[in-house]
């Protein structure tokens, strides 16, 4: 027997997308502005500490987060996973995916402040 929602979470998908969007918007523009504030001078780059940059980050950081999780959980229960599951196959997903992502951002931010913008040629990669 298939299992099929009386009322499939389409509200809900659409709230965890936008959620993801608009996060994803502040994220950028968070980064951007964090980017454009420092120095080029190499001298004052090193006093500086990118740890206190990672606060500023956070909060649109949990919100993607939280709308892609909302977003893989509503998904799956829309093609008939229950809703404990949907969350246990959800959940996982979107905060391991976020962790990693999160652990990467740190470490390009890093070494962008130590190397200098010009050292990030991602040109070169194709």
């Amino acid at each position: 027997m298939y299992y099929y929602p009386l009322q499939p979470p389409y509200f809900l998908l659409l709230v965890g997308f936008l959620t993801a969007l608009t996060s994803g918007l502040a994220l950028s523009g968070t980064l951007k502005l964090i980017v454009q504030q420092w120095p080029d001078d190499k001298s004052t780059q090193e006093n500086t500490n990118t740890r206190s940059f990672y606060k500023q980050l956070l909060v649109p950081f949990i919100g993607i987060t939280s709308g892609v999780c909302l977003f893989i959980t509503c998904g799956l229960e829309i093609f008939g996973f229950p809703s404990e599951l949907a969350l246990g196959v959800g959940l996982p997903i979107s905060l391991l995916t976020c962790v990693f992502l999160w652990w990467q951002l740190g470490g390009l931010l890093d070494y962008v402040k130590s190397q200098g913008m010009q050292s990030l040629d991602l040109d070169s990669w194709s």
